[in-house]
């Protein structure tokens, strides 16, 4: 639609819940402060709508994946105050989608990730019937075996499904984050989980820009559980078999 006496394509989104719509305007502010990958400007928001510029339509390619790539390492360099950390003037109390999701300083990743990215959900799904003991056991033995990590706090995206990266035909664009301080193979991993056009570029380039730790592929599964659990949550059963899988992987 076009923003009325402005001439300008734009997006109107509806909060879904109170505080969703400054979450998601803390965290648009905090990607693109970092000044490495393109992200709609918010032109105006309150407790009800969000309206953000349209990112106009394009096909991916393999360059502007490679500068994709290079820009998100440079997102996730920019850093974070902790693990867990929101955005400034983000809110503890947010949101993945429609999942909640809880935004706590940590200074441990390991055990900050077992606490507030993994268990919380396993205890939804619980809740909802999808899991039983039994299956929530599998979860809560995979944490006891996350690896400490010694890399900083990332400045995460969150959310960094295929659905979240738009392409114009020249760049690719970030929008719709659940942004928080974490591990930056996370977003990597979620890349990956749910597809990304051009892949093997967009990686190659951000490993160019900026080496991954050895033995990442293999903790690919690891972070992954955090998206899986998540869209358990979310729509149920479809995608409880993947997360059970990762964590029995690991």
């Amino acid at each position: 639609m076009t923003e009325s006496g402005e001439g300008r394509d734009v997006v109107v989104k509806r909060g879904h819940a109170p505080g969703a719509t400054a979450a998601e305007v803390a965290g648009l502010r905090w990607l693109a402060a970092a000044g490495t990958v393109p992200v709609p400007t918010v032109r105006r928001h309150d407790e009800e709508r969000l309206v953000i510029d349209r990112v106009p339509a394009g096909r991916p390619s393999a360059a502007a994946a490679e500068r994709f790539g290079r820009g998100l390492a440079g997102v996730h360099a920019a850093g974070a105050p902790a693990f867990g950390a929101p955005p400034p003037d983000g809110l503890a109390d947010a949101w993945i989608g429609r999942a909640p999701m809880t935004n706590v300083p940590a200074g441990d990743w390991a055990s900050w990730y077992a606490a507030d990215r993994v268990l919380p959900y396993v205890r939804l799904a619980v809740d909802a019937g999808t899991f039983g003991p039994a299956e929530a056991t599998v979860f809560e033995r995979a944490c006891t075996r996350i690896p400490a990590s010694a890399e900083p706090p990332a400045r995460l995206h969150g959310d960094l499904w295929t659905g979240n990266v738009l392409w114009d035909g020249r760049e690719a664009w970030l929008i719709d984050p659940a942004a928080h301080g974490g591990h930056r193979e996370t977003d990597l991993a979620m890349l990956r989980l749910f597809g990304c056009p051009h892949l093997d570029h967009v990686l190659g380039a951000y490993r160019e820009a900026s080496p991954l730790a050895d033995g990442w592929r293999d903790r690919v599964g690891l972070h992954q559980l955090f998206p899986l659990l998540v869209h358990t949550v979310l729509f149920g059963q479809s995608y409880a078999d993947q997360a059970l899988a990762a964590a029995r992987s690991f």
